[in-house]
């Protein structure tokens, strides 16, 4: 302070601090500041019931302790830390900062809360026709649904009894008509948020948020508030998933990596994020878990013309041809025989790391009910077998899953009742006799027991010796003397 000032002035030493401030004022020491301007500021002193903030002129910012305490009245701030208010007013004491104009105010603080776009802190009382009634500064205000969050508004009721800061639209009628809206200060600080964000971040980076809303397509994770990245469900794990919910919920806390910023047609800032590229690829491991020969269970992810598609394990499928699908039924399409979400048992055919692909079989996991056939079916052996079609040249019959049999028209035709098997429909059961069993070529011949001409029948019964082989081969002179032989006995 000059001395001039003092003895103008009339200053004692004690006086001093107060003059020093007036003349500062006086001289314009806040003017690049006006109500309604953003401050950002270091915490100088955290006072009994006031705290000072260096606002970067020559006066301090001064705001009302009140205003910086959490729900147990503790100070969220102190001496060094950096805070983000606003200008409200400003007197030779200082530049009275706030977090939002509050309290009981004239329409004058509106008016200029109004035209310096001022946030000015509401509670919602309920909710009415097209929005909610807000009581700001006592006195009643409209903000439409629309204009209460940045997002689509499921349940007006959440909203209700909850405190926020709006910026004034409208103040008309001398108070008695004000519109606020509280989306147009979210989407401000979004903008805000998103400038410093595209400038301080990179593709690749790492980044930390909370899954906000979940979508068919996909989880939207705020990265900082106001400020959202879009997890697709296909960047969500490495495992196949119908919906986001099946692996995340809202509320959760997620990691994940930057893939993507760009802006689109209107220029919306759009910020694409993977979680599974922070996880482990499970091929990498693939080798330590599986091993040809296994049998496992799986879930089918994906059904195609030629086969179905089987998750074994998290990200790493495997594909069962249709020929791979069953021994005991006959498949054309895979859809006819699994679906999709259904859970199979397969054996690991074989493992390609390098190409990333993995040969299944079904049929094999259950096991082929060739193998035992020839020691269950024996010619001549009596059975109970199951239509399952006629055709031109025979009937076939299934003696057990996956073995079927062939009853022919040519022993049809021979046996004592032949109407009683052209009768036959699929489905009926029926009692058959085994005729000749070809387990290598998956073949079975039934006959019917009763066939009147049997010649079919005995070319499956063990051949009988001729009378030289019996003999020792003397010709008809041994069969003749082997017969006097076995009669003299």
């Amino acid at each position: 302070m000059s001395e001039e000032f003092k003895e103008r002035n009339g200053v004692e030493e004690g006086e001093e601090s107060f003059a020093e401030l007036f003349e500062q004022y006086s001289e314009g020491g806040g003017d690049n500041l006006n109500i309604g301007d953003k401050v950002s500021g270091k915490v100088i002193q955290v006072g009994e019931s006031t705290i000072f903030v260096d606002t970067g002129t020559k006066l301090d910012g001064i705001v009302e302790k009140a205003e910086m305490l959490d729900e147990e009245d503790n100070c969220t701030v102190t001496d060094g830390d950096t805070v983000e208010l606003y200008v409200v007013g400003k007197d030779s004491g200082g530049i009275k900062l706030s977090r939002a104009i509050s309290g009981i105010g004239g329409l004058a603080m509106l008016e200029e809360a109004r035209n310096s776009n001022l946030p000015v802190e509401g509670k919602v009382e309920s909710t009415c026709k097209g929005g909610f009634n807000v009581t700001l500064m006592q006195r009643r205000a409209f903000c439409p649904v629309s204009q209460i969050d940045s997002r689509y508004v499921e349940d007006p009721e959440e909203y209700v009894d909850k405190t926020f800061e709006f910026l004034v639209t409208k103040l008309e009628q001398n108070g008695r008509n004000i519109v606020v809206s509280r989306r147009s200060l979210l989407e401000r600080d979004a903008a805000e948020a998103a400038e410093t964000f595209v400038s301080e971040t990179n593709v690749g980076d790492e980044v930390e948020g909370t899954i906000t809303r979940l979508a068919a397509f996909g989880a939207f994770v705020e990265i900082m508030p106001g400020l959202e990245g879009l997890v697709h469900i296909s960047q969500i794990s490495y495992g196949r998933i119908g919906h986001p919910e099946e692996a995340v919920t809202v509320g959760q806390k997620v990691k994940a990596k930057i893939i993507r910023i760009e802006h689109d047609d209107k220029g919306r800032l759009k910020i694409s994020l993977s979680m599974k590229e922070l996880a482990q690829d499970p091929w990498d491991t693939l080798s330590a878990t599986f091993t040809e020969g296994d049998k496992v269970t799986g879930k089918v992810v994906r059904l195609a013309d030629f086969g179905a598609f089987v998750e074994i394990a998290p990200g790493v499928d495997g594909l069962v041809h249709v020929s791979e699908m069953s021994y005991t039924k006959r498949i054309n399409k895979p859809a006819d025989f699994v679906s999709e979400g259904q859970l199979v048992s397969v054996k690991i055919k074989s493992i390609d790391l390098e190409k990333r692909r993995i040969s299944l079989s079904m049929k094999d996991a259950e096991g082929d009910p060739w193998l035992d056939v020839a020691e269950k079916y024996q010619p001549g052996q009596k059975v109970e077998g199951t239509v399952e079609k006629q055709e031109q040249f025979g009937i076939f019959i299934q003696l057990e899953p996956g073995i079927t049999g062939l009853l022919p028209k040519s022993i049809i035709a021979r046996s004592e009742k032949p109407a009683a098997f052209e009768k036959l429909h699929a489905g009926d059961t029926v009692e058959i006799i085994i005729g000749e069993v070809k387990a290598n070529d998956r073949r079975i011949s039934l006959t019917t027991g009763d066939v009147q001409d049997d010649g079919d029948w005995k070319q499956f019964a063990p051949k009988k010796q001729k009378p030289s082989e019996a003999s020792g081969g003397m010709g008809l002179l041994g069969d003749k003397l082997q017969a006097a032989f076995n009669k003299k006995k």
